[in-house]
């Protein structure tokens, strides 16, 4: 690929990923050439674990390297996710890209996206006998599809009605005097409610791993799912399976991730009622005709760097 003929919407493969990100820096005025890349992956395409955020940072990170841009974490992130809007057509935030980036070792990343302020929080699952498993339904989904957009396009319609620059400004207290305010307004009313509980959620879940309780953070996930499922509307049958599967096997929490209309759910549990948990999955998949899920433990790891 001629990096000098780059140019969004021209490439509709996987390829539109990392050349995404040469167009992205090359754009904002970074000296970057050519080069010969090769990839290798072990995170799963279309199971909603940000593989094309994994794709776009490590060949980012390679490029900052290889061509001396001296860039952050954080900025590699902002390119990143330029790349994937613009180049690949995907209107998708910048969480994924910064988990990508900036994630340390044995913490969660708290961002918030109003400033891009960053915090990590101790998540050390092991230590205190906790699990967190993913469950990959195997049934694929794409962000450059067109249900995702209509998602974000509510939600910015949403802030628009209440005069806000973005739903994140609105404070829970409010949600009920919010709601009203959206009128007949009702596909509109469910997206704003889901973001705006959806922020407390994760201001609970931070709250409950900072005080060292982090078997609390369970039923959060599952209210979390809730909300996506009936709210957003982004969850499928094959996530719900997963989920309530997992709660009645015994599951402290679970919850769909990721962009939703499949990919993956994550499943906190005691490292004993793993084992039960699993089997019970799988078993319902086999009795609902669905086909055979993957399922793996998530351990907080460092984002992208050089190994050697």
């Amino acid at each position: 690929m001629a990096v000098d003929a780059l140019a969004p919407g021209s490439d509709r493969r996987w390829t539109a990923y990392p050349a995404g990100v040469v167009w992205a820096l090359r754009e904002a005025g970074h000296a970057v050439t050519g080069a010969d890349v090769h990839l290798a992956s072990t995170v799963p395409a279309g199971a909603g674990l940000s593989s094309s955020a994994a794709l776009e940072v490590v060949v980012a990170l390679a490029l900052n390297d290889l061509f001396g841009l001296g860039l952050r974490g954080w900025q590699l992130a902002r390119l990143c996710q330029r790349a994937e809007n613009v180049y690949v057509g995907a209107p998708v935030g910048i969480m994924d890209q910064t988990a990508s980036a900036c994630c340390e070792e044995g913490h969660a990343l708290f961002l918030d996206t109003r400033d891009l302020s960053q915090r990590q929080i101790p998540f050390d699952l092991a230590a205190e006998g906790m699990r967190l498993l993913v469950v990959d339904t195997r049934v694929e989904h794409s962000h450059s599809e067109g249900e995702y957009g209509k998602r974000r396009a509510g939600c910015e319609k949403g802030a628009a009605l209440l005069g806000v620059d973005a739903l994140r400004d609105v404070p829970y207290a409010e949600l009920e005097a919010v709601l009203a305010r959206l009128g007949d307004e009702e596909e509109v009313r469910r997206l704003v409610r889901h973001v705006i509980t959806e922020d407390e959620r994760v201001e609970r879940v931070v709250a409950f791993l900072q005080a060292g309780d982090a078997r609390a953070i369970g039923p959060v996930l599952a209210e979390g799912h809730a909300s996506l499922r009936d709210d957003f509307r982004v969850s499928c049958p094959e996530l719900d399976l997963v989920v309530d599967t997992a709660l009645g096997a015994g599951a402290l929490g679970a919850r769909m991730t990721g962009g939703g209309f499949g990919g993956s759910a994550v499943v906190l549990a005691e490292e004993a009622d793993v084992p039960v948990i699993t089997k019970a999955v799988e078993e319902a998949f086999a009795a609902a005709g669905f086909r055979a899920p993957r399922t793996f433990e998530a351990v907080p790891s460092a984002g992208a760097r050089r190994l050697r």
